[in-house]
């Protein structure tokens, strides 16, 4: 048997999977039948819930450790890793939940994960110049009109349309009770990671309309038009000044 043959049905046999090999050979039923073997796949299997564990924190604070490693359980062999850095496993975990029977009762669980994911992305992100606001306000307001500006390689932003999953990602973030008069109606947030630490901010819906835009390379003036849209009455240059303060857009390539 080629080595590449046994590995894959190796991995086949870890997850229960159909083999892509077609050469399974003779000799991987002796060693899926060997007691280590039940031991090596529960030790994936719990690297594979840790890893979880470690990328969704508030998730896991949220619905106690009991009740996130059950269901890292079913996602871990559902969706094995992908890739060996396990920092960045668990990608699509907040889908996952959306779908999950036991957090049907939970229905702003897989924002709060999205947010989560929002920060481990940002953590990782390639660094970049943050765009400076004296650049800016130096600029032609013709030219602004038509010009494109760039998210931060480091910025993540998310918006719940129904849930106040932000300030329940927050709370649990920063170390504090939830308000009791906590409002249930949707909120955003913005993550950047400005000074080598990932921070975060209230972001509003116009908010995450404009860096939508902005990241689908839309022109300033229609970046502008979109925020408008998403929040009749925003103040842009609240806006923009929330974005720079926040390193949330990048210096514009030389």
């Amino acid at each position: 048997m080629r080595l590449s043959h046994f590995q894959d049905a190796f991995a086949a046999a870890l997850w229960h999977t159909p083999s892509p090999s077609a050469h399974s050979g003779a000799a991987l039923p002796d060693v899926v039948q060997h007691p280590a073997f039940a031991v090596y796949r529960n030790t994936v299997t719990k690297g594979c819930i840790d890893a979880l564990q470690a990328n969704y924190p508030t998730v896991c604070a949220l619905v106690g450790e009991a009740w996130f490693r059950a269901a890292a359980h079913h996602y871990a062999q559902a969706h094995p890793p992908q890739d060996a850095r396990l920092t960045h496993y668990g990608g699509g975990f907040a889908t996952f939940l959306e779908h999950f029977g036991p957090a049907a009762e939970l229905p702003y669980l897989a924002d709060v994960a999205r947010l989560d994911r929002c920060w481990t992305e940002s953590h990782l992100a390639a660094d970049a110049n943050a765009l400076d606001a004296a650049w800016l306000a130096a600029q032609d307001a013709s030219t602004l009109a038509t010009m494109a500006l760039r998210p931060h390689p480091a910025a993540r932003w998310h918006h719940s349309p129904a849930h106040p999953a932000f300030a329940l990602w927050q709370a649990h973030r920063n170390g504090l009770a939830l308000p009791a008069d906590i409002a249930w109606q949707g909120d955003g947030g913005l993550l950047t990671r400005p000074q080598g630490a990932v921070q975060w901010t209230a972001l509003p819906a116009a908010g995450t309309a404009f860096l939508n835009a902005c990241a689908r390379g839309d022109r300033l003036e229609t970046a502008a038009l979109a925020a408008l849209a998403a929040e009749p009455g925003a103040d842009l240059s609240v806006l923009m000044a929330l974005l720079l303060h926040a390193g949330a857009l990048a210096a514009p390539s030389p």
